[in-house]
């Protein structure tokens, strides 16, 4: 019961997270100002993407899973 619960807290956590890493990307690639603070170019942008992508596919398995 308790590692459900952990899984679900963890999954969620995971996934919103993918999706804020992801909305970072998304305006870092069509902005051409700083994002943020960080000064992204375009081939940069991919990065974060692939990272937001993995966060995100990950906690929504988790949390289908448990």
């Amino acid at each position: 019961m308790e590692a459900t619960r952990f899984r679900r807290f963890f999954g969620a956590l995971l996934t919103l997270l993918g999706i804020a890493v992801l909305l970072f990307s998304c305006v870092a690639f069509l902005s051409d100002k700083p994002v943020l603070g960080l000064t992204v170019s375009k081939w940069e942008s991919v990065v974060p993407f692939l990272v937001g992508s993995v966060f995100l596919l990950t906690g929504v398995n988790l949390i289908s899973r448990s």
